[in-house]
C-alpha cells in the first residue's frame, strides 16, 4: 500500500487527519460490460490501496480467469463471486472501501443485468453520488436509462455520466460529443438536470486518477478529483431537524434518553422539541454523547437527547423542533420497487419498515406502474419482479414522515412479507392522503360493550377455512342452529353467497381473494361490533389474510376453526362438481389443483372429518365456545 508522507512525519496527525476526513457513499451502474468493476479496480490500484497479497492473487487470477489475456484484470479485485468471475458479470452489490488523503470512500458496485434491478435500487439507498457508465462504442442504451431513471428516482443529487473505453473508439472528441448530446436529451426527461461528463478508459487509467494526455480535448478533472470535491451532506444541516428514536436509554432511574442519527438539521440545549406521532413537547436538558456533551449536534451524528420534562417517546418516534414538525398521516401515495418473485397483492398486509418504526401497510391495486425504458406509464394490477409502480399505501397506525423528495431517511421504507419475513419492496413517499387528515373515527355513545349487555352475549368470529368440500358451510349451519335455538344472536357469511352481492365483482386470482378477504374480514369486524356472533366460511386460503382478519378483532373475539379435510377426500366428496371441472382445465386458479391452500399452524379448533361427522364437529365447537 501507499504511504501518506504524514505517515512519516507525524503518525498521531496522520491518524486524526484520517479520522476526520470526510466520507463519500458512490454507486457504478450502467448496462452488462461497460466496465464498472474494472473501473473501482483501476482506482484502488492507482490509489495504491491494494496490498501486496491481493496484487499478487489478482495477477494470478488474472492469468487463470482474466479477460485481459495475461494481464491485469483489474474487475476480478470487485467480482467476488465465483458465478460472477465465470460469467464476466456482476450479479451482487460489491462494496469495496478506499481512501485518499483528501478524502474516505465507500463504492457499491451494482449489477448492470434488468433481473438484478433490485440490487441496484439496494446499492443506490445509501450513495451520495452515482457514476453512470457508458461503453463508448455501443451509447445510451436500454439500461443506461433504466439505471439514470432509478438514480433520478431515488434522489441521488451527484451524478457523472463516465464515458467509458475511450481507448476503443480512438479517443475521439466527435464520438465524446454525441453520446453526451443523446444523454443530455434523456436526462431532461426524467429529472437529471445537472451532472458531469467525463471520457475515460478504466482500463487503461485515462481520466481515472490522473488526467489523460491522449484526450487533451477535454479540460475537466479527472474522476477521482470529481468524487474527491463532490459535496456531501451539503444541505442536510439547513434542513428542519429530524431524528428518528432508536433507544429509550434507561441505564438507571435516575438517567432517561433518547438515543438516535440525526438525519437532518441542528439541535441545541435549550431547543424546544415536539415527540411524533404524539404531538407532546418539552425542550432539550442535554446533548450526551460517550465522550461529553455536546453544545450542538448535527446531521450525521449519533446522540442522545435528555428532556425537561417526563413525557412518553418509544423507539420508532420522531423528534423534531416545536416550530418545524414533520406531517403525521395513515395514508400516501408512494412509488414502490417490487423485489420479490412472488408478485405484490393489492389489499395483503405487510410489514412496512421505516426507520425504527414498523407497522402493518396494505397497499392499493397501482395507479399506474411504469416502463422505465421509455418513461410509459402502464395499467397494472398487481407489481412483479424487479417493476416500479405508483401505488396508495394504508397504515395501522399514524407515523411521521418528510416526503422522500425531502428527507431520505423519514420517506424511504421497506416492505417485510409477514409470515417469510423476506424484504419483499422499498419505497419512497411522496404525500399524504387528504383523507388521512379529514376522516376522522366517529364515537358512537352506545359502544360494543353495551350492544353485547343488550344481547346477553359477547361478540365473535368464528372463521372456518378449509378446501371446497371440506364441509365448512355444513358445519358453520349446524353450529348456528344449535346457537339460535339458545336464543343467541348469530349470522353466517358464506363463501358463495357473499360473492352474490358484496363481492360479485370478484374473480378468483390471487389479487381478488385477498381483496374477497379483506372485504369480509371488516364485514365481520362490524358484526362483532354489533354484539353478534358470525360465523365466516370461506376457504380464505392464505394465512396472511386470515391473520389480517383476526387483527381486525380484539383479543379473544376471533376463533379459527380448521376443517381439516384430506385433498383427495374433499375430491372424492365434489359435491359441486368443482374439482372435476378443475382437474378438465375448465376451472382455473382452483384451491388445492393450481392454487394454493396454506394450512393453519395454530388454530383454536382444529376438526377431522375423516374422524367426526357433520353433528360431532357441530357440538365439539360449542362445547369450545361456550368454555373458552
Amino acid at each position: 500500500m501507499s504511504t501518506s508522507d504524514l505517515i512519516a512525519e507525524d503518525i498521531e496527525a496522520y491518524l486524526h487527519h484520517h479520522q476526520h476526513k470526510s466520507l463519500l457513499r458512490f454507486l457504478t451502474c450502467g448496462s452488462v460490460d461497460d466496465g464498472k468493476s474494472t473501473l473501482i479496480g483501476r482506482m484502488l490500484y492507482d490509489s495504491k490501496m491494494i496490498f501486496e497479497d491481493q496484487l499478487a492473487a489478482l495477477e494470478v487470477d488474472s492469468r487463470k480467469v482474466g479477460t485481459q489475456g495475461g494481464d491485469i484484470d483489474f474487475a476480478l479485485l470487485v467480482d467476488g463471486l465465483s458465478a460472477e468471475r465465470e460469467q464476466g458479470i456482476t450479479i451482487d452489490v460489491a462494496y469495496r472501501f478506499f481512501s485518499t488523503d483528501k478524502r474516505k470512500f465507500i463504492v457499491a458496485d451494482t449489477p448492470g443485468h434488468e433481473q438484478y434491478t433490485r440490487n441496484m435500487v439496494t446499492g443506490a439507498s445509501t450513495a451520495d453520488a452515482a457514476i453512470i457508465l457508458i461503453d463508448a462504442r455501443k451509447g445510451v442504451l436500454t439500461q443506461t436509462r433504466r439505471h439514470s431513471y432509478l438514480v433520478s428516482l431515488l434522489g441521488i443529487r451527484h451524478v457523472v455520466l463516465a464515458i467509458n473505453k475511450m481507448d476503443l473508439v480512438d479517443y475521439r472528441q466527435d464520438r465524446f460529443d454525441e453520446i453526451l448530446a443523446d444523454y443530455r436529451a434523456f436526462a431532461l426527461q426524467i429529472g437529471i438536470t445537472d451532472f458531469t461528463a467525463i471520457p475515460m478508459s478504466a482500463l487503461k487509467g485515462e481520466n481515472v486518477t490522473e488526467p489523460s494526455s491522449k484526450m487533451a480535448w477535454h479540460a475537466g478533472a479527472p474522476l477521482l478529483r470529481w468524487l474527491e470535491d463532490a459535496p456531501v451532506e451539503d444541505d442536510l444541516q439547513a434542513r428542519p431537524f429530524r431524528m428518528p428514536v432508536q433507544w429509550v436509554n434507561r441505564p438507571d432511574l435516575d438517567f432517561r434518553g433518547f438515543s438516535g442519527l440525526v438525519s437532518s438539521g441542528v439541535i441545541r440545549p435549550g431547543d424546544r422539541i415536539k415527540a411524533l406521532p404524539s404531538g407532546r413537547e418539552s425542550t432539550v436538558s442535554r446533548i450526551v454523547t460517550l465522550g461529553a456533551d455536546l453544545p450542538e449536534a448535527v446531521a450525521g451524528q449519533s446522540i442522545t437527547l435528555t428532556l425537561n420534562d417526563e413525557i412518553d417517546i418509544s423507539r420508532g418516534d420522531v423528534i423534531a423542533l416545536a416550530g418545524q414538525p414533520p406531517e403525521v398521516a395513515d395514508q400516501f401515495e408512494s412509488t414502490i420497487v417490487w423485489f420479490d418473485d412472488e408478485a405484490l397483492l393489492p389489499g395483503r398486509p405487510y410489514l412496512m419498515k421505516l426507520g425504527a418504526r414498523t407497522v402493518t401497510a396494505q397497499v392499493a391495486e397501482p395507479k399506474y406502474k411504469v416502463n422505465v425504458n421509455t418513461l410509459e406509464k402502464l395499467a397494472a394490477t398487481r407489481l412483479e419482479l424487479n417493476e416500479i409502480g405508483v401505488c396508495n399505501l394504508s397504515l395501522s397506525a399514524p407515523i411521521a414522515f418528510d416526503p422522500y423528495a425531502d428527507n431520505k431517511d423519514l420517506g424511504g421504507f421497506i416492505l417485510i412479507d409477514r409470515l417469510s419475513n423476506r424484504t419483499v419492496g422499498a419505497g419512497m413517499l411522496h404525500f399524504a392522503l387528504r383523507r388521512s387528515q379529514n376522516i376522522h373515527w366517529q364515537a358512537m355513545d352506545v359502544d360494543k360493550a353495551a350492544r353485547a349487555a343488550a344481547m346477553g352475549q359477547k361478540g365473535r368470529v368464528i372463521w372456518f377455512t378449509g378446501l371446497s368440500g371440506s364441509g365448512k358451510s355444513t358445519i358453520a349451519n349446524l353450529l348456528e342452529k344449535r346457537l339460535h335455538a339458545e336464543g343467541r344472536h348469530t349470522y353466517v357469511l358464506d363463501g358463495d353467497n357473499v360473492r352474490h352481492g358484496l363481492n360479485r365483482d370478484l374473480g378468483f386470482t390471487d389479487a381478488d381473494r385477498v381483496e374477497n378477504i379483506r372485504r369480509v374480514a371488516e364485514v365481520s369486524r362490524l358484526m362483532v361490533d354489533a354484539g353478534l356472533i358470525v360465523m365466516v366460511s370461506f376457504i380464505s386460503p392464505f394465512r396472511a389474510e386470515r391473520q389480517l382478519a383476526r387483527e381486525r378483532a380484539e383479543a379473544g373475539e376471533f376463533v379459527e376453526v380448521f376443517i381439516d379435510t384430506p385433498l383427495a377426500e374433499a375430491e372424492r366428496r365434489d359435491v359441486k362438481g368443482l374439482y372435476a371441472k378443475a382437474r378438465a382445465g375448465d376451472l382455473k386458479n382452483f384451491t388445492g389443483i393450481d392454487s394454493p391452500y396454506e394450512a393453519p399452524e395454530s388454530p383454536e379448533i382444529r376438526i377431522d372429518t375423516t374422524a367426526m361427522t357433520p353433528e360431532q364437529a357441530a357440538e365439539a365447537i360449542y362445547v369450545w365456545l361456550n368454555s373458552n
